[in-house]
């Protein structure tokens, strides 16, 4: 089995966005659900999640409040803010144009 793959520098605002877009989660959830959705491919480590998650919510992007986790510790509970799931939009339409751009290029001949 392949070593799972670091992000690629500016997805991963777009993947803790889309995460939480369903439901508030905390932080060890998120990069649980991304690891989990990628079907293990995608590893985000502690030390690139909670500065994302500080930028975005200095960014007004998500919103921070404290709960109870599943283990009844205390955490953060990140949720979308309304321009947070406005940004979200725009940024997965841009991945999509780009990516679709990209498939493009690999499937020259």
């Amino acid at each position: 089995m392949s070593k799972p793959t670091d992000l690629v520098q500016g997805t991963l605002d777009l993947l803790i966005l889309k995460t939480i877009a369903l439901e508030p989660m905390h932080g060890w959830g998120i990069a649980q659900r991304i690891r989990q959705v990628s079907r293990e491919v995608l590893q985000v480590n502690q030390g690139a999640l909670y500065p994302a998650l500080h930028r975005l919510e200095q960014s007004g992007w998500i919103r921070a409040k404290w709960g109870e986790s599943d283990n009844n510790r205390r955490a953060k509970f990140y949720s979308l803010t309304p321009a947070g799931r406005k940004y979200l939009e725009q940024e997965e339409a841009n991945w999509k144009r780009l990516s679709a751009a990209i498939g493009l290029v690999l499937e020259m001949s």
